[in-house]
């Protein structure tokens, strides 16, 4: 059974069709990333997903159940967690204190909250800043928090939204293999990607390319990245260096 199954969604805001008739699976255990220009639609379908916004058409389902309509903290509670563009840590609070807050949506106790953040952050490499304040981090650092947060609500699914954008690439690449191991977790991931396509080769599983809220190409990563239709309205040409 797919963990995640949208079917022919669509959303429309005015007179701007931001995702038109999208379909797609995610399985368990899976790395799948949505890849695509700015404004082709990425965030709005992860809003989509997770209940920000409604679609205007279609159906998504989770674990088989009907979440079409379900709101972002019933969506959290079946464990679809998610990250944001914008960073915004409590920035008065600590590295564990904020990512203990992700916790407390499983546990109303302090201690299995710090318990459960603290292991999210040893996975994510962050053992050496937990308890300073989140104030003062660099980009790589919230980048690393933001996850953090999503990981200690135990979800079966995350989506990670421009996760890596602003990162040198090194630093991206270094954080998409430790993503690479959520598996291992028991959790599928769901990433959206601009630009950073070395992450998303290096990571992926499958690649779904959208452009202008379609879906214009879908497939192996190794694949996808060859096809005309997707250098033509994505990869351009530089993506000989992309894939090289």
């Amino acid at each position: 059974m797919s963990l995640l199954e949208a079917k022919n969604v669509s959303k429309r805001f005015g007179g701007l069709k931001a995702i038109s008739d999208v379909s797609f699976t995610v399985r368990p255990g899976e790395m799948c990333f949505i890849v695509g220009p700015n404004g082709a639609g990425k965030t709005t379908l992860f809003n989509l997903i997770t209940g920000v916004f409604h679609p205007d058409s279609g159906s998504i389902h989770f674990e088989g159940r009907p979440i079409t309509n379900l709101s972002p903290d019933r969506a959290a509670k079946l464990g679809i967690g998610r990250t944001f563009q914008i960073v915004k840590p409590l920035r008065n609070l600590t590295i564990l204190e904020n990512v203990m807050l992700g916790a407390f949506l499983r546990t109303s106790s302090p201690a299995k909250a710090e318990q459960e953040a603290i292991k999210v952050l040893k996975f994510l490499q962050m053992e050496k800043v937990l308890h300073l304040p989140a104030r003062g981090m660099g980009l790589p650092m919230l980048k690393r928090l933001e996850i953090a947060r999503a990981l200690a609500t135990k979800p079966k699914l995350v989506l990670l939204d421009e996760v890596v954008a602003g990162l040198p690439t090194s630093e991206a690449i270094q954080l998409a293999m430790l993503l690479k191991r959520l598996p291992e977790w028991g959790i599928s991931a769901i990433g959206g990607i601009e630009h950073v396509m070395q992450v998303v080769m290096r990571v992926a599983d499958r690649v779904m390319v959208l452009d202008h809220g379609m879906v214009i190409a879908e497939g192996l990563p190794q694949d996808v990245v060859h096809r005309p239709e997707v250098i033509e309205a994505y990869l351009g040409s530089k993506y000989k260096e992309i894939v090289a």
